[in-house]
Order: structure tokens, then C-alpha cells, then sequence
């Protein structure tokens, strides 16, 4: 598939950009990438956005922004993509919680991990300054023998457990970010949670998991917790890394450790809509979504599970993120999941995903909420 580039879209205020070299951002139709190009538009920084044939353009409609078109396993298209760009954010990635059959995985590797070196090859090529690649704290290591302890950037992924396509396909971008590092490219990797907030155009997992748990389709739940961040957060993350991170290094981000139990209570206090109350036994949950997963895989591939066997067991080791490096070298700040959790509600229920009859207006309306207050003074 080729590159071509689209229609460059007028402002709504007309400002001038402040820069000369458009900036790249790849998978801007999704969560992270639809609000870290919202933030850098309102940075003053041109914009452009590589995007695959068919893909829903919602994310950027109306945008200031230049689109292409190309697949990022497709060499040349990518090399078409980057040409001319002074700076990059890799935000592109197949996200997954299913094992999946043969096909599924090599769609896992070659998305993420070919079209990660595909890009960082053109990147090199075309001199690119920086490129800020989305890792995954799925790929970071942790205690084995207490897996909820907090996890820092020095802990190794353990490849001997059962893991997720996807977590084993994150560890591979990693390897190809320091394989590209040592070849002369800076790149640094913006380690991302679970993200929660607005301008959730697809939606992402988590946001269907609200618009369900409102419209009553939420049933029941486990026991188990992760760690969240807001989307203003990541935003602010992936712009730190660009502009304060070590080359050839990555920095973990999260807002706040939640419990299933306290995400829901949120869900509940924003929407005025009540959850389940049935938590199942962990292990009754997980033997059920194998089997719904098995069944699913073989007869309904299509069909999305909600809870997978590979959520669950995330879900289950309640892991915790250390982000005193973040903290102390890029000076990172955590804003409000509560924040996040409003932003996200007032999104869905303005797109119309949201329909059960007891859910209230929300507070605020959509991208209103405090501005990030360690909001940064770019070059």
C-alpha cells in the first residue's frame, strides 16, 4: 500500500505555526494518538498523521492536519510517511488481550514489531531529531515472588510465564528501539498504563468497558487492580520523553493504582447509574473466560471479549508502577483519575454511547476540566 498524502484541513482560529518541520504521529485514530495530536495542534506544531486505507478518520476530522496513507509493514510507504518530518511520535500498535490463532499472532508481530522497525529505519534515513516510541508496562518486568510490588524501568520482562501476543510483541519494540539507538537514532519510550479520558474515538477497551458498566451490560466483576492513566497524563508524557528524556532509555507513567471495585464506584458516583455488585471468584472467572475465549476463537472470531483469560490475569497480579524516574529526571506530575474518569463519561455521552435512562448530564462539558497544571513550556 502506498502513501498519499491528504487534504490539509483549516484552523478554527487560523494561528500560524510556530514550527517548520511537520511532526509525525502515527496512530492517530487512536486514544493516546487523537489527544497527543489535539495537544500538539494546540502547541503550534504542524502536524502529520500516517494512517491505514479504511481506517475511521473521526479521530482527525476537522483537524489541522496533514494526512497520509500507508501501512507502516509497507517500506515505502512508511519511508513516503516520515520524509520531511523533524520529530516523531510512534503511538501505532494492534492492542490485544487474546491468544488468538496463528494468524492473529503474526498480525500481532508484524504490526508492532516490523512496522516499529520499518519506522525507526525510515527515521534514520530521513534524519529524524527524536522519536518517541509507546511502550507498554504489560512489557515491564516485575517481582515474581510478589507480583503486586511496584515495578520499575530496570525489571525485566519474565518469558518463561504465560504471556499475551501482545506483551511478548511490546518487549520486541523495545528490543528494536535499542537495536535503532545503537545505530545512531535517538529514541526514547513512553511506557503507557491503561488510558482513561476523552477523545476516545474508537473506543479504546476501557471506554467500552464504561459505556457498558452505564447502559446496565456490566454483570459481574473480579477482584483485581492495575494501574490507569489519564490521557492528559500520557500527552504530557510522550512530550516530556520528546523533550527531557535520555536516549535510548523509557520511562514508566501512570496517575493512580486502582482496585476494580474503587473504578467502578467512580463509574458510579459520575453516572449515577449502579454496577454489578456480584464480584466472582477470580479463579471461577478465569475458568469461564477460557472457555468463552476457546469457543469465541474457534466459531465467532470477530465477536470482542470483554474480560479474556489474559486480562484476568493481569488483573489478578495487581501490579504497581514505580515512577521515580519519571518524577525525578523529566520532572512528571500526575494530574486526577477522577479528572479522567469525568472527561471520559462526558465524551461518551456526548457521542450518544451512553443510553440508560437513570445516567445524569455530565458535569462539565466535553474537553472542559483544570488545565494540566505542570503543563510545559515547549522549545
Amino acid at each position: 500500500m502506498s502513501a498519499r498524502s491528504g487534504v490539509r484541513h483549516a484552523t478554527a482560529n487560523g494561528n500560524p505555526s510556530k514550527r517548520d518541520r511537520p511532526v509525525l504521529v502515527t496512530g492517530a485514530s487512536g486514544h493516546l494518538g487523537a489527544n497527543l495530536v489535539r495537544r500538539l495542534l494546540d502547541d503550534g506544531y504542524p502536524i502529520r498523521v500516517l494512517l491505514r486505507e479504511g481506517t475511521d478518520p473521526a479521530a482527525v476530522e476537522g483537524l489541522a492536519v496533514e494526512c497520509v496513507f500507508g501501512d507502516l509493514q509497507d517500506f515505502p510507504a512508511t519511508r513516503a510517511a516520515v520524509a520531511g518530518c523533524g520529530r516523531i511520535y510512534h503511538c501505532a500498535a494492534k492492542l490485544s488481550t487474546i491468544e488468538g490463532d496463528a494468524r492473529h499472532q503474526r498480525e500481532i508481530y508484524e504490526c508492532n514489531v516490523i512496522g516499529t522497525q520499518h519506522l525507526l529505519r525510515a527515521a534514520r534515513e530521513a534524519r529524524v531529531e527524536r522519536v518517541v516510541v509507546t511502550g507498554s508496562f504489560s512489557a515491564v518486568g516485575y517481582d515474581l515472588d510478589a507480583p503486586s510490588a511496584p515495578s520499575n524501568e530496570t525489571m525485566q520482562f519474565y518469558p518463561f510465564e504465560r504471556s499475551m501476543p501482545y506483551e511478548r510483541s511490546k518487549v520486541l519494540v523495545e528490543h528494536e528501539c535499542l537495536k535503532a539507538v545503537i545505530d545512531g537514532l535517538d529514541v526514547v519510550v513512553a511506557t503507557c498504563c491503561a488510558i482513561i479520558g476523552g477523545n476516545d474515538f474508537r473506543p479504546s477497551r476501557l471506554g467500552r468497558t464504561l459505556c457498558d458498566f452505564v447502559n446496565g451490560n456490566l454483570r459481574a466483576y473480579l477482584r483485581g487492580g492495575f494501574e490507569f492513566v489519564a490521557a492528559r497524563d500520557i500527552v504530557e508524557a510522550h512530550l516530556l520523553c520528546m523533550h527531557k528524556g535520555r536516549t535510548g532509555h523509557k520511562y514508566i507513567f501512570s496517575t493512580e493504582f486502582l482496585m476494580l471495585d474503587e473504578l467502578l464506584d467512580l463509574f458510579t458516583e459520575i453516572s449515577g447509574v449502579a454496577g454489578p455488585r456480584r464480584r466472582l471468584p477470580a479463579p471461577l472467572m478465569l475458568a469461564c473466560a477460557e472457555m468463552a475465549s476457546a469457543y469465541l476463537s474457534r466459531f465467532h472470531p470477530g465477536v470482542q471479549q470483554r474480560l479474556t483469560p489474559g486480562a484476568i490475569r493481569l488483573l489478578r497480579k495487581c501490579r504497581h508502577a514505580d515512577l521515580t524516574k519519571a518524577r525525578t529526571e523529566l520532572g512528571y506530575r500526575p494530574t486526577s483519575i477522577r479528572t479522567a474518569v469525568e472527561e471520559a463519561y462526558a465524551f461518551h455521552y456526548a457521542r450518544g454511547a451512553i443510553h440508560h435512562a437513570a445516567a445524569r448530564a455530565p458535569s462539565a462539558p466535553v474537553g472542559s476540566g483544570p488545565a494540566v497544571a505542570h503543563r510545559m513550556a515547549l522549545p
